[in-house]
This record gives structure tokens, C-alpha cells and sequence, in this order.
């Protein structure tokens, strides 16, 4: 007899049920946001389960918690636990706060928040400056001084964006020049490096996890590059104010949280000066070649550019909202038909930042750092390839 097996009645050998409540099992079927169909194709007897009817096997247990994303451990609670995120969360639906977070979302903030720990410690044995410019603005500041302080900050003028060939080179840019700042910007589009679980940007945009030595700004790949710049600037907006935030992010958005609605219009004047706008703007040409030049101009997103246009009063609301759908539908389906793949790498540094990646292979290769942590937090299972991600950021020709 094999562990965890017995005979039933009948001499047959089965394996033990666990008996696990009802309320955990509808309860982790909810919180992974699969469809009942799923469920009923992949475990056949699970309402019989919620129901009370019988139990499952430990082995289906086992295999339950891995398709809701769930710790084994919860499902032998008697209520569920407090699943709330562990940072503020500013994001609405109307006027109302977001549903319950997905295990996606909290295990990409819990990842990002391991990754910030990691590096806070590093900094001060290394002895790292606190960075200077995390809490230095607040909200009461205006709008123009902090986006000024922070182009200034982070070389991020149109001078310096004169010299992208295209907006996109410029978001590329303005990543690289957070991160030499001491931003730790992570990008990606799925939980770690688990490609069978997207992000999805109707959830959340991004987020930030301010610390003086370790601030940390998470866009989700999953967006549009064009939304991204702005969520990058959107977080950034954060950092300067020392807040922690789950945010409300995009061009288009207009939030009731007085915070949001501050950093919103300091991402928008960071990336595209108003008085710059009015004065660029052709009203007697027509919209859509206006925006693709202004954006051109200005090196940044078409979606930028055109809630640009709105704040100067060159366009009304309606028409906003028209081109800024259509606009969104039109980068969408550009997205939608790029081919996947591209250089592990250069995908694999992204997600954890180049500054990040460079820190904890060198690390590692000093004895300060466990391979097996840092594997685990780099997202790589082989030697060789740690050590061609090292190569890749920098550390070793």
C-alpha cells in the first residue's frame, strides 16, 4: 500500500480524500477568474465537491490549487483569507473602488515587492545613496514645477528625445534613463516568466513601490507601447511623492482621487509641455496627420498627443473621445498581429530591470547572493544562461 492510499469497502485501493469547505472551493474557483466550463471539463465532479456530495483526493486537491493559483495550504483553511493587496490601490470603476485583485496581479506585486527587499539590503551593504528625489515633491507643488524638476532629473527634454528616431526609440529611452537614475523599472506582460499567465491591462496599468533606496516602477507589457509611456510617466509622478500606489494610469483617464488626477496631469506635462502644445497645434489641418506629426515632435505616443490636444481646447470632448477610441483600437490591432518571440534576454531583463539583473549577478558571483535565489528571482533555471544574462546586462564581455 502506497502512502497516502486505502481500501475502500470493496478492497480497492483509492487514494484518501481531504476535507476541505465548501466556501474554499467556490472560493478559490472564483478568485481565479476561469470560467465554470473550465471546471467542469477539468474536474467533473467539483460541484458535486462545492456541494458537499464528496470529497477529492488529495492528488486533485493538489492539482485544483495549481489551476486556481491557490497555496495548497489555504484550501485547508475554514474561511478565506485576507487577499487584499499589500500596497494602496487607487484604482476605480466609476466611482467605485475595483474588484477583489487576481492572483495574477497580487503575485506580481508580491514578486516585485521580494525583487525591492533583495535590493534595498544590496544598496546599503554597497553603500548606495538614498535617492534624493523619492518623496522630494507633494501634491500641493504645481503641476509645471514638478514635471520641470523631473525632465530635468531624469534628461528626459525634447532635446534629448530629438535624437529618437521614433517615439517608441523614446520610451526605450526614457526606461533606460529611470533606471540610471535608480529606478527600478520592470516591464512584462505575464506573472514572472510564466507566459500561460497574462497581465491583463483592464485590471491594472502598473504600479509603484516607493523606497529611498530601492523605488520601483512595474508597467504592464501586456498594454500597448503607447499606453505604457504614459503609465510610465504616471508612476514616475509616484515616486516623486514618495507613494506607494496600484494607480489608475492612462491618457484618457480623468480619476476622482485627487492624487491620480495630480499625477496624471504631471505625467501629461512631463511628456508633452502644455503651452509647447498650443503653440505646435495646426487647428485648420486635419486631426489625424496633426497627431502622427505632434507625435513625431514631441517624441511620444499618439495617445499622449491627443489628450494633449484636448487639455489646449483644440479639440471637444466628443471629438476626444472618438479619436482616442479609434486610436486605441487601431494600436491594439497593430499589436495584435506582432510576432511574439523576440531576444530572451533583452525580454527576461526587462522584467526584472537591467539595474536589478546587474546587481544580483554580481552578487551572486561574489557569495553574497545564493544561485538558487537568484534564479529563482531572475526567472532562470540554468547556469549558462545566468551567466548569458550577465553578459547582457553589462557585468562581463
Amino acid at each position: 500500500m502506497q502512502p497516502g492510499q486505502t481500501k475502500n469497502e470493496h478492497g480497492v485501493m483509492e487514494q484518501n480524500r481531504v476535507n476541505i469547505a465548501a466556501r474554499m472551493l467556490r472560493w478559490a474557483r472564483e478568485r481565479s477568474g476561469r470560467p465554470d466550463t473550465y471546471f467542469a471539463e477539468h474536474f467533473p465532479k467539483f460541484d458535486a465537491w462545492e456541494r458537499g456530495e464528496t470529497l477529492p483526493t488529495l492528488k486533485q486537491m493538489e492539482a485544483l490549487a495549481k489551476a486556481t493559483y491557490t497555496p495548497v495550504g489555504y484550501l485547508f483553511l475554514s474561511a478565506p483569507p485576507d487577499d487584499a493587496l499589500p500596497i494602496p490601490d487607487f484604482r476605480t470603476l466609476g466611482d467605485r473602488p475595483m474588484a477583489q485583485p487576481s492572483p495574477h496581479l497580487l503575485e506580481t506585486v508580491y514578486a516585485c515587492q521580494q525583487r525591492q527587499a533583495w535590493y534595498q539590503e544590496f544598496a546599503r551593504v554597497t553603500g548606495e545613496a538614498p535617492r534624493a528625489f523619492v518623496g522630494s515633491v507633494s501634491t500641493a507643488d504645481s503641476v509645471e514645477s514638478v514635471a520641470n524638476a523631473m525632465r530635468t532629473a531624469l534628461g528626459f527634454d525634447l532635446e534629448a528625445r530629438r535624437v529618437c528616431p521614433t517615439w517608441t526609440d523614446a520610451l526605450r529611452r526614457f526606461i533606460e534613463q529611470a533606471d540610471e537614475l535608480g529606478v527600478l523599472v520592470m516591464c512584462s506582460g505575464v506573472v514572472r516568466n510564466n507566459t500561460h499567465r497574462p497581465l491583463d491591462p483592464e485590471e491594472f496599468r502598473g504600479f509603484a513601490l516607493a523606497d529611498p533606496l530601492a523605488p520601483l516602477v512595474f508597467i504592464n507589457g501586456k498594454d500597448t507601447k503607447a499606453a505604457q509611456m504614459f503609465t510610465l510617466a504616471h508612476e514616475l509622478a509616484h515616486i516623486w511623492i514618495g507613494q506607494s500606489a496600484l494607480s489608475d494610469a492612462g491618457a484618457y483617464a480623468v480619476p476622482d482621487h485627487a492624487v491620480e488626477a495630480w499625477c496624471n496631469r504631471v505625467a501629461a506635462e512631463l511628456l508633452a509641455p502644455l503651452q509647447l502644445v498650443r503653440d505646435e497645434f495646426r487647428r485648420d489641418e486635419e486631426l489625424d496627420a496633426e497627431v502622427r506629426r505632434l507625435a513625431r515632435r514631441f517624441k511620444v505616443s499618439t495617445l499622449v498627443v491627443l489628450r494633449r490636444v484636448f487639455d489646449a481646447g483644440g479639440i471637444t470632448r466628443p471629438e476626444f473621445q472618438e479619436a482616442y477610441s479609434e486610436e486605441i483600437a487601431r494600436l491594439r490591432a497593430v499589436m495584435s498581429k506582432s510576432s511574439g518571440g523576440g531576444d530572451f534576454y533583452l525580454t527576461q531583463a526587462a522584467r526584472v530591470s537591467k539595474r536589478f539583473a546587474r546587481a544580483l549577478v554580481v552578487s551572486t558571483l561574489e557569495g553574497h547572493t545564493l544561485y538558487r535565489d537568484a534564479f529563482q528571482m531572475l526567472g532562470v533555471a540554468k547556469v549558462e544562461t545566468f551567466n548569458e544574462m550577465g553578459r547582457n546586462v553589462g557585468v562581463y564581455a
